[in-house]
């Protein structure tokens, strides 16, 4: 079964190339199996076979037909005398492949229109050709019937969609993921998680203008928050590790689909939406300027709107269940990741060819924000180009059908200290034994590949490194890294079926110096994480999904006096 390479730009979908490989380029795994809420496919997924055939005016438009060929005149003369043969898309007529009835008919009924046409605006027609299209009518008459009813039925069917389409411009599309969750492990005096429901929803609205571009709204509601949001009180981690892990919604048991800044804004440590209120999460435009040339904008926005993620299973839907191993942690430094659109963002987006994919953005969480207060008023900062920013790039490459390679560069500077990627505890409070007033510059690199080794098993993994340093003339650094090498099983034992397998170290400190502290004072007894992760997505229908999984995090927060930890989740995910 032929299916084909996307490429994704917060939705926006195009065909690249023909494979015989599920979905790639945005390594969103299938297309269905894609966050369906920013789904926005911008041309028809079919093959030439399956493209309806088009009108020949000339004999010469037929690449396959040649004067040689047997058929060539009789050919010549029924295009030239009525007009009325088709060809395929790529200008070819396959006369030598098998013709059905309904082909035949379908032919048959255009000569017959033609003639007609012909005879009212008293055209001459060669008599001959009248009794054969007349005994051919006879003959096909059954066939001729059911087709005009077809076309009668097809014609209501359009004039309903019409009269009741939501828009002849915006298409709306959702999601709804229920999820019960647990967690064992932690610190050594914590408390198990209790057992939770939670909920999350998106409602995106596409908005084309030209039929190329788009403009993506989304809305979005969930129940991650509870007391005190902005120690993360909602989360598993500030239940587990209330030490180690216990503000901005940093930790290493976070859910893929779980908002990093669940219940506050992050820019004045306010509380912001949670408790199933509406939000606008996502504002965003994408339009091409050019054959090979794309651009974005937009005030509410994240990195991976606009990069490639390559991993196979990084759908927070029907994907991977935690957060560590979705995505490069690169695509999630400074915010960029919180699926709340934290950042304004702008960008490029040039693909020469289908080899070569090169993306880059400039992305800023303050840009609404007029005036630097400093922290804790306006703690990130304030303006379009001061205070917290990002700029990213990245370059994909497809050197051949079954391989996808990502390179990740990110330059940041925060005016905290802190990372905002939701992966570990030591990313709040990167530079360990400093203030959190402290500003830091990120210099961040990764790479991700992709090996579909045959249709049945990819091989998938990334590396990530950050070099932090003291901002504003201070000389401590601390250096932090991640890696993970993982499976993925498309039709998974039922065709539609998924399951992924990985294993692999979540981002942790691997270096420091000049006053911060490669063991900071929380940490008991530092030592290298692991984690494995386990999960299986049975798709019910084509709109409903159950995904069972669970990860086991050895030395959790770097700290091997913490008991390992589990944390398991059922995923209920709908889609419409």
């Amino acid at each position: 079964m032929k299916q084909y390479r996307f490429t994704w730009l917060a939705g926006f979908a195009t065909v690249t190339s023909l494979t015989t490989f599920p979905g790639s380029a945005g390594a969103q795994m299938l297309y269905e199996d894609v966050d369906p809420m920013v789904i926005t496919p911008v041309q028809e997924l079919t093959t030439l076979l399956d493209q309806p055939m088009g009108q020949v005016t000339s004999v010469s438009e037929l690449r396959d037909v040649q004067p040689t060929d047997w058929a060539y005149e009789a050919l010549k003369s029924l295009v030239e005398r009525y007009g009325c043969i088709v060809g395929y898309p790529d200008r070819t007529f396959r006369g030598d492949r098998a013709l059905s009835r309904w082909e035949f008919a379908a032919g048959l009924n255009a000569c017959m229109n033609v003639m007609e046409r012909l005879i009212q605006e008293n055209v001459a027609v060669i008599r001959a050709d009248i009794d054969k299209l007349q005994r051919l009518a006879r003959e096909f008459e059954a066939e001729l019937a059911a087709l005009g009813a077809r076309v009668d039925n097809l014609e209501t069917r359009t004039a309903y969609l019409e009269d009741n389409q939501f828009s002849t411009t915006t298409k709306l599309n959702g999601e709804v993921i229920f999820s019960i969750s647990g967690a064992t492990g932690g610190e050594p005096d914590s408390d198990n998680a209790q057992i939770v429901f939670n909920d999350r929803v998106r409602l995106n609205l596409t908005t084309s203008f030209t039929g190329k571009d788009a403009l993506i709204t989304g809305l979005q509601a969930y129940n991650f928050t509870a007391g005190k949001p902005i120690t993360g009180t909602g989360s598993v981690a500030e239940t587990l590790f209330p030490n180690d892990a216990s503000i901005l919604g940093e930790g290493m048991t976070s859910f893929n689909y779980e908002p990093q800044f669940a219940g506050f804004n992050p820019q004045n440590l306010q509380p912001s939406c949670g408790n199933n209120s509406v939000c606008l999460y996502k504002l965003l435009y994408v339009t091409p300027v050019a054959d090979n040339f794309t651009v974005f904008v937009g005030p509410k926005a994240e990195v991976t709107d606009a990069f490639p993620t390559i991993v196979p299973f990084a759908s927070e839907g029907q994907g991977t269940l935690s957060r560590a191993f979705a995505i490069n942690p690169v695509l999630r430094v400074s915010g960029g990741t919180t699926e709340t659109g934290l950042a304004s963002a702008a960008g490029f987006i040039y693909k020469p060819n289908d080899v070569v994919d090169w993306r880059a953005l400039y992305g800023s969480v303050n840009a609404a924000i007029p005036q630097n207060e400093g922290f804790p008023g306006t703690p990130l900062g304030a303006g379009l180009f001061n205070g917290s920013f990002v700029a990213a790039t990245q370059l994909t490459l497809y050197p051949t059908e079954n391989l996808d390679l990502g390179f990740n560069y990110a330059y940041s500077y925060h005016q905290l200290n802190i990372l905002g990627t939701g992966l570990t505890g030591a990313a709040a409070g990167t530079l360990g034994g400093l203030p959190l007033t402290t500003p830091v510059n990120v210099n961040s690199v990764g790479a991700t590949l992709t090996w579909r080794i045959n249709s049945s098993i990819y091989f998938t993994g990334y590396g990530a490194y950050f070099m932090v340093d003291q901002a504003n003339g201070g000389s401590a650094f601390t250096d932090l890294a991640s890696w993970m090498a993982g499976l993925y099983f498309p039709d998974a034992f039922v065709e539609g079926n998924t399951a992924g397998l990985m294993f692999g170290q979540p981002l942790t400190r691997v270096g420091a110096g000049n006053g911060a502290t490669l063991t900071p004072a929380n940490i008991s007894n530092r030592a290298t994480p692991y984690q494995i992760e386990a999960f299986y997505n049975y798709k019910i229908n084509n709109n409903l999904s159950i995904t069972p999984g669970a990860f086991v995090i050895f030395n959790p927060e770097g700290d091997s006096n913490n008991s390992t930890t589990g944390v398991f989740a059922l995923r209920t995910t709908f889609t419409f």
